[in-house]
């Protein structure tokens, strides 16, 4: 087995890369070729564990996804296993490899869902996880203008020099969420805010929103006006999507959208409905992070490590 290591992971892996392991990711399970089982907690005083898995036969592998939050924060790891045999292939710490996963996803559902001459996009949060969600954006679509919105003003404003340099477009910081989207073509919602930072009046016709950064019943990140307003909705997995997104709960709760209205990503990707109808449709996609995803990632990690000999065999 090969253990790769979160610099290694860096040197390995392109938003690129992930785009592609992702969209295919989605292919696989819309075409009913690849298999994702939904995150479980275990919650003890202080520590949560949280395991999610997934199999992608044309990869010929299986795995899964663990990691830890506590006080001190979350440690990630991913583990892929041969589907014919089950030997184990690789241990992979997974941090960068999760944040890169999510950013695809949204990346793909922006591919999907966005209007083909989408240009401009609004960024609200500044994080870890709002890099890899502009850069995945900005491999879909011929991004022009981004502008930025964070609560922490210094934060905000490194978030935007940082992502100016990495990514040769300008992204300019703004005073308020409203500012930040109000001509966006694409909205990303990325934080960790348990009331909405988005509101659905904000929103220009036509516009696609992906909403990340919730993955509890008890945070939403989006109003129910930003759902009541988006003709389509779109989330990775609808059975992990009743679980644990608070976005969609309340809407749903007042009767805004009945879960039949909603699609999976996967169906769009594989062509069974169409992820925009009319060019001036605000459509939606909720992100709660698949394993399947997770593996699909990790396999490119693992065959590139393989070729440049790179990682530490174990046993």
């Amino acid at each position: 087995m090969l253990f790769i290591n979160e610099d290694q992971v860096g040197r390995l892996l392109s938003m690129d890369d992930a785009l592609r392991a992702v969209e295919q990711a989605f292919s696989g399970l819309g075409t009913g070729n690849a298999v994702n089982i939904p995150r479980s907690r275990v919650r003890l005083p202080g520590h949560t564990l949280h395991v999610m898995s997934g199999g992608i036969p044309a990869l010929n592998l299986t795995g899964l996804k663990a990691y830890t939050t506590t006080r001190y924060g979350a440690k990630f790891v991913v583990l892929l296993f041969r589907e014919d045999t089950g030997e184990p292939l690789a241990a992979i710490e997974a941090d960068l490899l999760g944040q890169m996963r999510t950013g695809a996803a949204s990346g793909v559902a922006t591919k999907y869902m966005a209007r083909e001459d989408a240009v401009s996009v609004g960024v609200i949060g500044t994080g870890w996880q709002a890099r890899s969600q502009l850069a995945a954006v900005c491999g879909v679509r011929a991004v022009n203008s981004v502008k930025a919105f964070g609560r922490d003003r210094t934060r905000r404003e490194t978030y935007c020099r940082e992502m100016s340099k990495v990514l040769g477009v300008r992204v300019q910081p703004v005073d308020s969420a409203r500012a930040c989207v109000e001509e966006a073509d694409v909205v990303i919602t990325i934080t960790s805010s348990a009331k909405p930072v988005l509101e659905g009046a904000w929103l220009a016709p036509g516009t696609h929103v992906n909403a990340a950064g919730s993955n509890a019943l008890v945070r939403s990140e989006i109003d129910a006006e930003t759902v009541r307003r988006a003709r389509v909705v779109a989330v990775d997995s609808r059975e992990q999507a009743k679980v644990e997104c608070g976005d969609l709960l309340e809407p749903v709760e007042k009767g805004i959208l009945h879960w039949d209205r909603i699609h999976e990503l996967a169906d769009v990707v594989a062509g069974h409905v169409q992820g925009r109808i009319e060019p001036a449709d605000i459509t939606l996609f909720e992100s709660q992070g698949l394993a399947v995803e997770d593996v699909a990632v990790a396999a490119v990690v693992y065959e590139r490590a393989k070729a440049e000999g790179v990682g530490q065999r174990v046993g």
